[in-house]
Order: C-alpha cells, then sequence, then structure tokens
C-alpha cells in the first residue's frame, strides 16, 4: 500500500503536531547522543563556476581546498558574526579546518570535482583501455550530463539546497542581475512553481491543488538555480504575516 499522509491538509504542525510524538533525546550514554548533521557534498562538472556562485554570489568562504588524486574537495561555511576581513576570514578558516573543529561545525557545504583522465588511449569501463577520446574538449562536451541534480526525471531524489536571507525579493534580483537564472520569483504561489515534474504527475503523484498554509509559506520564497543546475531556495529570515 502506498504511504498516505497522515496530517491534515494545508496545517503546519510544529513537531508533526499534536498526535505526533518523537521519542524523548537519549541519554548522554546513547549511541546517538552528540550526532549531528556536518555537512552536505555535491558534485560539481564546473569548479570555478561554482565557487564563484556560493562564495562571491552566496557570501560563502573556503574552509579548506585538497586535491585527493581522483578528485578535488572544498569544504565551504559562513564565517561567524564580527569576522569580515581577510586576516579575520583566514583565521577563522585555520581554526575551523583544524579536524577536532571541523568535525563539530554545523552547515558546512562539500564540493567534489572528479578529474577527467587526459590520456587519449583511455576509453573508460572497468578495463581502462582503448582509443577513447577523453580530452579537455571531449570532457567539455559532455560534461552537462555527468551528474544528477536530483531534480530531472526519471533521476529524481536530491531536491535544493535552503538559504535563508534577510530579503528574499532583492537576493533574487542581485542574483538575476549577475547572470544567474531565477526560477522562481518571490510572490508565485502556483502549483507550477513548484519543483513537481510532469513525469511525476504523469503517473499519479503530487496530483491535487496546494494548500493555503503552504501557499503563505511559498509565495515568499524564492528559487534559482546553480552552475550545476542545483536548485537553490532564498528563503526569508523574517516571515512576517505567515502562522
Amino acid at each position: 500500500m502506498p504511504y498516505r499522509s497522515p496530517y491534515p491538509p494545508g496545517l503546519f504542525l510544529p513537531a508533526g503536531g499534536p498526535h505526533h510524538t518523537d521519542p524523548p533525546l537519549a541519554p548522554t550514554t546513547s549511541p546517538t547522543a552528540s550526532y549531528h548533521l556536518n555537512h552536505l557534498m555535491l558534485r560539481t562538472t564546473d569548479p570555478p563556476a561554482t565557487l564563484n556562485f556560493y562564495i562571491n554570489l552566496m557570501g560563502m568562504r573556503t574552509v579548506f581546498a585538497m586535491n585527493a588524486g581522483p578528485f578535488t574537495m572544498w569544504y565551504l561555511g559562513y564565517p561567524p558574526p564580527g569576522v569580515s576581513s581577510a586576516e579575520e576570514i583566514r583565521a577563522w578558516a585555520e581554526r575551523v579546518a583544524h579536524i577536532p573543529t571541523l568535525t563539530g561545525t554545523l552547515g558546512l557545504l562539500e564540493f567534489y570535482y572528479m578529474h577527467p583522465c587526459l590520456s587519449p588511449s583511455f576509453s573508460g569501463g572497468e578495463g581502462g583501455e582503448g582509443g577513447g577520446e577523453d580530452t579537455p574538449h571531449a570532457e567539455e562536451e559532455e560534461r552537462e550530463g555527468r551528474i544528477s541534480t536530483g531534480n530531472n526525471p526519471p533521476h529524481l531524489g536530491f531536491g535544493h539546497l535552503g538559504f535563508t536571507v534577510p530579503d528574499a525579493g532583492a537576493a533574487v534580483e542581485r542574483l538575476r542581475a549577475a547572470g544567474v537564472t531565477v526560477v522562481k520569483e518571490v510572490g508565485e504561489k502556483s502549483k507550477e512553481s513548484v519543483p513537481v515534474s510532469d513525469w511525476e504527475v504523469e503517473r499519479g503523484l503530487a496530483v491535487g491543488e496546494l494548500e493555503g498554509g503552504f501557499e503563505r509559506i511559498w509565495e515568499k520564497i524564492g528559487c534559482v538555480v546553480d552552475p550545476n543546475g542545483y536548485m537553490v531556495e532564498l528563503v526569508p529570515q523574517s516571515m512576517e504575516g505567515v502562522t
């Protein structure tokens, strides 16, 4: 039997509602007592454009970078309030990159860039031999299909990154002026503006109209896509008028 939502339509239910009870927090002796969500890893096929988006346009800063051999990785994060100068940012990054601090820091974003094989003798596959054309030019041509954003049917899964911002509308306009693709304007609240694909609807999924409680939240949010095609939500830090 397919899962059926137990929640009344359109209601925002803190803690899952009055009839939903999560188990009490485990005692300090429990295996999960100190678990935290530390970071999220995404693949990128264009590191310069990706780093420009998240650093120069979204305000994150590099915690560390590392060439691991088969791939290069970056950890990005937001410095705390009061850290703004180049010297302060470097000191913050060096402190956070220290492994005991890194593993206790929340809200980090990690990117992997998988190094292409530049040998003309590499054809891919398990054997790794043959007369393939994995050159920089061929790698550029194939870049677009190397990763899935999670929103392209039938390869659905990952949905979006969510960033809170002081003014979602202003953030959308600033990113648009920088050449970023806007996929949802602040103020839009139709079902068509929600990332539900026709592929899903054709299979009987996500049918029906949006409920008013969700519409009031959704219309205050803007959405753009990063250079890899991942969706990025811009959520206002103040949701006045939403209850």
